[in-house]
């Protein structure tokens, strides 16, 4: 349970129907159930009241439990398919606490298969939402290569164009950076996004992130991958 004075909620959101990776986050990521990484350093960051995982999944819900988050309804047909965006599976979530009188001031969305983040990343991105008007914070990772000189490629002929020409001969230390949501966590206060029902508005800070603390994980290379840069950042952490 959390010191802090504020009602702050981690939701977890777990799926069981994961296609491209079977079981994907409970599979197994250097001998631990993913999900175990989110729900632990969840609860080491000491600024949750409640660490809950929202599935339609028993499997799911058992190691949940068994990592000690909260699992206090199972999540609807509606929020469990191939079209459900994050943001409806939130709401869910939101209305069934409300229907049991409980209202959060900071909610916290961590994906179940985002083991490189961190405790003062997650305690770091509440305190700019306390000492700040910003609606949410999201971790950001910038571009490897200036996506101004990006190409397409024609599916049929495979021609090569530049998707911006006017770039071309600019020197890439000349472009502005780019940044991409790193599909780890977003940290918003509640009344904002129940207003708007978005995670990004034109109010969100960018918590910037090093390339290698971030990685898709979508087929079993991105896991493997995954696996090298956790143990050649992460070699002496506890979980």
């Amino acid at each position: 349970m959390s010191s802090i004075p504020d009602k702050v909620l981690a939701i977890i959101p777990a799926r069981g129907g994961s296609k491209r990776i079977p079981q994907k986050n409970i599979k197994s990521f250097l001998g631990k159930p993913i999900i175990a990484y989110s729900i632990q350093t969840a609860f080491g960051s000491g600024i949750f009241n409640n660490v809950m995982v929202s599935t339609d999944s028993a499997e799911i819900e058992a190691v949940a439990v068994q990592y000690g988050a909260d699992v206090p309804f199972r999540r609807t047909q509606k929020s469990s398919d191939d079209f459900a965006t994050t943001a409806e599976v939130l709401l869910e979530v939101l209305a069934n606490y409300r229907e049991k009188g409980e209202w959060f001031e900071y909610v916290c969305c961590i994906y179940p298969t985002a083991p490189f983040i961190s405790m003062n990343e997650l305690s770091d991105a509440y305190k700019i939402l306390r000492n700040s008007d910003f609606d949410s914070v999201i971790p950001v990772v910038k571009f490897s290569y200036p996506i101004w000189r990006s190409l397409k490629l024609n599916e049929n002929s495979n021609l090569l164009k530049p998707v911006w020409p006017e770039f071309m001969n600019t020197r890439s230390q000349d472009l502005p950076n780019a940044y991409h949501d790193c599909g780890q966590f977003y940290f918003f206060k509640t009344q904002p996004f129940l207003e708007s029902h978005l995670l990004f508005t034109q109010n969100t800070y960018g918590l910037e992130k090093s390339e290698l603390a971030v990685q898709d994980i979508d087929v079993e290379a991105d896991w493997k991958i995954a696996e090298m840069k956790y143990k050649s950042l992460f070699d002496d952490r506890d979980y």
